[in-house]
């Protein structure tokens, strides 16, 4: 596996849509926003789908070329708890020794808060709970939440300076470590996040993690991130961008790119339930390629290959 920075080119593949909803139940009106890992020969992907209650389910789904999928018919991770009773949104999954663990939002219907589950095989999860709560990734901007709020957390899966790193953040992006990948504890409080979104540009109106990060062989780590402009909360501009920071560094942004590697074009990139979004979640090296799957307009799955 090699990696530089950035990352890409990627292309959309002439494939997308590669997952739409389908029937009448828990995935029948949008299906978006997925994890994604190699098992074996095989990409598993962890996608968010709902009907038309709007409440979030996480499904599986696999693959042997990273294109097709097939899905199981029952979710996987569903609301169980007050803290998530709308929904089990946005996972990002990553895997240490036999475990993987999930991160994934739950929400109230007024309260998003990022969560943690591992499972031993992708189906049967154990939930941790709320990961930070009364933290609130927006509190520098002058605009979103007034109160406790975070979502979007990637694991890096293995150890830096004798601790596991967790990136986070919706807003603003922040860093957590942990000792055993259950309990994390942010670098510094949310009034100080390590990457912000820029001015006059692309992600003038946020910036939110992606997917985990890759590590390059001069010692960096490679994210995939999504940034937005937005003129009300109906009116926005996702796109899909990079980070990196340095492997003995991990709570500083070394380097961003200035464009998106992707951007809405196609019609389902521009219509959906929120229009003009191309959200990445998953990404994974597998038979020689780069696959990076993302969500369009929350409403199908899409995925650009390197």
């Amino acid at each position: 596996m090699t990696a530089t920075f950035p990352l890409g080119p990627f292309e959309p593949s002439p494939a997308n849509p590669i997952l739409r909803p389908r029937g009448t139940g828990w995935e029948s009106a949008n299906l978006y926003n997925p994890a994604a890992i190699v098992v074996g020969d095989r990409v598993a992907l962890l996608y968010r789908a709902h009907a038309a209650d709007r409440v979030s389910r996480i499904g599986l789904a696999w693959s042997e070329d990273g294109v097709r999928f097939d899905r199981e018919d029952d979710p996987v991770l569903v609301p169980e708890h007050d803290y998530e009773r709308v929904g089990c949104e946005d996972p990002r999954i990553t895997r240490v020794g036999e475990t993987y663990y999930l991160t994934y939002t739950g929400f109230d219907g007024a309260q998003a808060q990022l969560c943690l589950a591992t499972s031993a095989d992708l189906r049967t999860w154990a939930k941790h709970g709320p990961l930070f709560p009364g933290f609130n990734t927006w509190r520098t901007l002058p605009y979103g939440p007034d109160k406790p709020w975070s979502k979007a957390g990637v694991i890096h899966p293995e150890k830096l300076g004798g601790r596991y790193w967790m990136w986070f953040g919706e807003g603003t992006i922040h860093a957590a470590t942990s000792a055993d990948l259950l309990h994390w504890t942010p670098v510094a409080g949310d009034e100080h996040p390590m990457h912000t979104p820029t001015p006059g540009e692309w992600d003038a109106t946020l910036v939110e993690i992606g997917a985990p990060p890759v590590r390059t062989d001069d010692g960096l780590l490679v994210f995939l991130t999504n940034g937005a402009t937005a003129t009300s909360p109906t009116e926005v501009h996702y796109r899909c961008g990079q980070i990196a920071v340095a492997a003995a560094d991990p709570a500083t942004v070394v380097a961003r790119t200035t464009e998106p590697w992707l951007r809405p074009t196609s019609f389902e990139d521009t219509h959906g339930m929120v229009s003009n979004v191309t959200f990445v979640e998953g990404l994974v090296h597998f038979r020689g390629r780069w696959f990076a799957y993302y969500g369009q307009s929350d409403t199908t799955l899409a995925v650009a290959i390197c």
